[in-house]
């Protein structure tokens, strides 16, 4: 008996040591996944960026563009969320606004949720306030119906360009701004959105960033000085010196940030929005902040 007792005594340590180290984990898990939904999904970071562009004409030195991308309203964007990233949009007074598409999400619930935040996104967006501003769809828009989302758009004062380009005055001089229809689901045409023979820089946008090959193998993509998409999110979970866990396809070769493709310059922004779960870690959603100034060669 004696023997048996001094067996269960020095058991009974390393059974409450596994214990507590089970409670342990499972209360940092919980504590982290609770970090990365309601603040890390929320904790939205401003990347200011400077591109320097090839025969940038004088009168768009320090030109200032804001890019978002990615809202992914309902899944899992809440309104209010929306409402705090126009409302620093707004303040940023940039001269140009561009939205780089997924407006909205095609999710597991029904479509007509898919419809309902959609209208609702636009509605919310028409309180941007900067005068100029375009924007391209996303994969989630094209599944959801491309010209509905263009519809509600341009219906609220956000112009959709798909395989199109616009030219950009400012004071006496100009750049061209393109988009292309969603890579993904849709049908992009860099002919119709490449300008022929442009006179000045080209600003493309392309939702998913890895189509950047495809412009730097086009007859016409020595043009385009600046690409800029979103799609990626960053990865949305980042675990410190690795890359991205989970990427999306057309997304896998430029997670983030700033790249250079054939002659082209990429950018690509973490977005807003969250899909899959509704999480960020190590991956804070991004509102970027651009500034155009010349290249200046020897």
């Amino acid at each position: 008996m004696h023997r048996v007792a001094q067996l269960d005594q020095t058991r009974t340590p390393a059974l409450l040591s596994r214990r507590t180290f089970v409670t342990g984990s499972l209360a940092s898990v919980a504590a982290v996944a609770l970090y990365s939904n309601e603040w890390a999904r929320h904790e939205v970071q401003l990347i200011e960026r400077t591109f320097f562009l090839r025969n940038l004409p004088a009168a768009f030195d320090g030109f200032r563009f804001v890019q978002i991308s990615d809202i992914h309203l309902e899944e899992y964007t809440e309104d209010f969320f929306l409402r705090r990233v126009i409302h620093e949009v707004n303040a940023l007074k940039p001269d140009l606004l561009l939205v780089t598409g997924d407006f909205a999400s095609r999710g597991p619930m029904p479509i007509n949720v898919s419809f309902a935040a959609a209208a609702r996104c636009a509605q919310l967006l028409s309180a941007l306030t900067c005068p100029l501003r375009f924007g391209v769809l996303g994969n989630h828009d094209a599944i959801i119906g491309s010209r509905i989302i263009r519809d509600h758009m341009e219906t609220n004062g956000l112009p959709l360009l798909v395989n199109q380009y616009v030219r950009i005055d400012h004071g006496s001089a100009h750049i061209f701004l393109s988009g292309v229809d969603d890579i993904s689901f849709g049908r992009p045409d860099l002919n119709l959105a490449i300008p022929p023979n442009p006179d000045a820089p080209v600003l493309l946008m392309a939702h998913e960033p890895d189509y950047a090959t495809a412009v730097a193998s086009h007859p016409r993509g020595h043009a385009v000085d600046l690409i800029l998409s979103g799609h990626t999110h960053g990865g949305q979970i980042r675990i410190p010196g690795l890359r991205p866990l989970a990427l999306p396809p057309l997304g896998k070769l430029f997670p983030h940030g700033l790249y250079r493709v054939g002659s082209s310059q990429l950018y690509v922004n973490r977005g807003i929005g969250t899909v899959g779960v509704p999480f960020r870690f190590n991956c804070p959603p991004e509102i970027t902040v651009g500034t155009l100034q010349p290249l200046i060669t020897s």
